[in-house]
């Protein structure tokens, strides 16, 4: 007699999933499936709206990272104009990215992941959150707060708002930055450097209490994509695209973006709204069978882009990418050091944000390119806080949308985070009885990720979970309930 056990929903990410777990009749794990039970049909609704609404329009898939979609609509119209931007443009959306990053990778550190890793994987439920935190270690939750409303306060400062900026459009930026608005940001970031190399010494400390889960966690071969500048070093919003193997081998390298759909394939499964992009070049030479779940899997994201680039470019941070591939032998498998490939971005971002900043060109007031439609096709890449983030536009001559197709990083991942589920599933249960912590890893495996399940907000906190175990004609055998 099968079974299967059901997480609904996965607690302290952005969004809502479920996860089914099928056992076989002796209690071991047969199968594993990570599901996103929502849709909301963006790429549907943009389809007869001007291509100068989008980047604000598409901003609204999500409330989390909310710039991460306004900069990749920006670029796909800055490719339909066929417009190069002024320099001053340029480096402000550079700025803003970061400020996204930063507050993004703050929030899945200390809010959201900080509860497992500091409080433990088996304590209270109730008391496994933010609040718990607070109890434990109010410093290091004033730390995290102060730590992303910086990079909100970048955000605010460029784009009028904390949230759903209306800034960047085709051709450039709205406005600029002033001179007492950079002098102020520049004050702040001793703390918030202080803050990231602190959390990163915290953490590194923590990894030999977490041998079993770095094992387990999503920890297989796969391949890793992100953007690379010049020399190879770190990028998060230009460059071109580079995919190496779990062994470090570069696999494509120099890849346009907006060749995307040469290398990059989308499979569809019944079980999930959420799409399976895959690496198409290793899925055509398996004997045309079209299944992305083996060779074509790759991770994008913090993990992803540590893995493909040659440096950070920045001093502190080249320093903890050193060290990181020493702990982690080169390139790193485990989904685990997600967390800490964030802190290093986190880092890096500090660094690359003062750079910016003290650039006299920052406060030009040359911002913005004007020109018409002059391609009816456009494609913009960025990277997100969570991974490379496609925008892909079809216009017709007066710039009204035709077809529109996003590919999210999360999606990227789907395949990953589908097989860490099993792979944590596998190592932890054995039989019809499964304890609460057991089934918080598996939730945990999925957090290392930081999905974003196209959602507009998340309430932080002790969230309801209902596991059931059923036998095969549909009659309850047994279950946990987590109120």
């Amino acid at each position: 007699m099968t079974r299967k056990i059901i997480i609904d929903p996965v607690t302290r990410i952005e969004g809502h999933a479920k996860i089914s777990i099928f056992l076989d009749e002796e209690g071991g794990v047969e199968d594993a499936r990570f599901h996103v039970t929502e849709f909301r049909g963006f790429e549907e609704f943009c389809v007869g709206r001007p291509l100068w609404e989008m980047p604000s329009l598409t901003a609204r898939t999500c409330g989390i990272c909310p710039v991460s979609h306004l900069l990749a609509s920006a670029k796909a119209g800055d490719a339909i104009l066929a417009v190069e931007l002024p320099p001053a443009a340029l480096k402000l959306r550079r700025l803003m990215n970061l400020g996204q990053l930063v507050q993004s990778h703050a929030l899945s550190f200390f809010h959201l992941s900080a509860p497992d890793l500091l409080l433990g994987l088996d304590s209270a439920p109730e008391s496994r959150n933010v609040f718990g935190l607070m109890k434990s270690d109010p410093e290091l939750v004033r730390r995290g707060i102060r730590l992303r409303q910086f990079g909100q306060e970048v955000i605010e400062v460029l784009g009028g708002r904390k949230v759903h900026p209306a800034w960047a459009v085709p051709g450039g930026v709205r406005r600029g930055l002033s001179e007492e608005q950079r002098s102020a940001l520049l004050t702040r970031l001793p703390e918030v450097r202080e803050t990231a190399l602190a959390a990163l010494d915290l953490f590194r400390g923590l990894l030999d209490e977490f041998a079993a889960e770095v094992a387990s966690f999503g920890n297989f071969p796969s391949l890793f994509m992100g953007l690379v500048g010049r020399d190879g070093r770190w990028e998060h919003h230009h460059g071109r695209l580079r995919i190496v193997d779990s062994d470090g081998l570069v696999v494509a390298d120099g890849l346009e973006p907006a060749d995307y759909r040469d290398f990059i394939g989308e499979a569809v499964q019944s079980s999930s709204y959420l799409k399976s992009p895959y690496y198409r070049p290793y899925v055509d030479e398996q004997a045309g069978n079209g299944s992305p779940a083996s060779g074509g899997m790759y991770r994008v994201g913090p993990l992803a882009r540590l893995n493909v680039c040659n440096q950070m470019g920045t001093p502190l941070a080249d320093e903890a990418l050193r060290e990181y591939r020493d702990r982690v032998g080169g390139i790193a498998r485990s989904s685990f050091f997600y967390h800490y490939a964030r802190l290093i971005e986190i880092l890096a971002g500090s660094e690359r944000i003062e750079r910016l900043l003290q650039d006299p060109e920052i406060t030009s007031t040359s911002l913005r390119a004007e020109a018409g439609i002059n391609r009816q096709r456009g494609v913009g890449v960025s990277e997100a806080p969570r991974g490379t983030l496609f925008h892909d536009y079809q216009v017709d001559e007066n710039g009204m949308i035709r077809k529109v197709n996003m590919i999210i990083a999360t999606g990227q991942n789907n395949l990953a985070m589908n097989r860490t589920v099993k792979q944590i599933a596998e190592a932890y249960i054995h039989g019809s009885e499964v304890a609460e912590g057991i089934l918080n890893r598996i939730e945990a495996g999925i957090r290392a990720f930081d999905p974003c399940l196209s959602c507009s907000t998340h309430a932080i906190g002790a969230m309801p979970l209902d596991i059931r175990i059923f036998a095969r004609d549909g009659s309850p055998v047994g279950g946990i309930r987590r109120d």
